[in-house]
């Protein structure tokens, strides 16, 4: 009985490690973003009254390359209502230095992008060029509401530039992040896996202690070696007691027949 339910107590926390286990996407090849050798101006932050620019749809400009780094994260697991980093490389082969407007991003469903999640914060440059063929790298610093749910999400980012007062828009990245829950090391799913596997432990030891006391009843079972029972001796007494019966006189007509 006890290897069974020893049995279903390792099948459960073996389901339930897959179930919960954190799911990782695969990381894009690690790409070194040179500085720029243009001129990257002022940077800043802007609020939330600015334009949406993912409202409109631009197409990407020839010539332009685009790369993601998470340099803090490179798992992209994102914790609900704490700011995240990435960086955004741009290689300009065209032939006309390009102006960089905003940098935004969005959170979709993974299974479907026409279901919007949230949209993240813009953030604005002032300046900020790159010559021809020339790279640059751009900070870009997000947070997802505290309110999210944990789970896989998509995550989807665009830089809007202009190249000879024409807009275009490049998507930097388009892959899986994680949204975990705030605080870090203690989450429901670590506590659950830490009291899952206090249980599992004590079950094997009262799985142990069971089979100890059955080798230890088994050993106590043990068949007891016989004792030799030697010929008993008459008492003198017993004889006297028994001088005049039937018993002495078969003794004595015994004891003449061996004479």
């Amino acid at each position: 009985m006890s290897i069974r339910v020893f049995s279903v107590f390792l099948a459960l926390i073996l389901f339930s490690s897959s179930f919960l286990q954190v799911a990782r996407c695969q990381s894009d090849p690690e790409t070194d973003v040179v500085e720029g050798t243009g001129e990257a101006g002022d940077l800043g932050i802007v609020n939330d009254d600015v334009q949406d620019f993912g409202s409109d749809s631009f197409s990407p400009a020839p010539g332009i390359e685009t790369v993601c780094v998470f340099p803090k994260n490179p798992s992209k697991v994102v914790a609900a209502g704490e700011e995240s980093e990435l960086l955004v490389g741009m290689k300009n082969d065209g032939d006309s230095s390009l102006n960089i407007i905003a940098i935004q991003a969005s959170v979709h469903l993974p299974f479907d992008h026409r279901y919007l999640v949230q949209n993240l914060s813009v953030q604005a440059f002032n300046n900020a060029t790159v010559p021809p063929s020339a790279q640059a790298t751009f900070p870009y610093i997000f947070g997802v509401s505290k309110f999210m749910q944990p789970g896989s999400f998509d995550l989807v980012g665009i830089i809007v530039y202009e190249i000879d007062q024409n807009p275009f828009q490049s998507t930097f990245y388009n892959g899986t992040i994680e949204v975990t829950e705030p605080g870090g090391l203690l989450s429901v799913e670590s506590v659950f896996l830490f009291c899952l596997g206090i249980a599992l432990l004590a079950l094997l030891g009262f799985w142990i202690r069971g089979q100890i006391q059955n080798l230890s009843k088994k050993t106590k079972r043990a068949p007891k070696a016989k004792v030799e029972v030697g010929t008993a001796t008459t008492d003198a007494s017993t004889d006297e007691w028994l001088e005049g019966t039937a018993y002495s006189q078969s003794l004595s007509n015994k004891s003449k027949k061996k004479k």
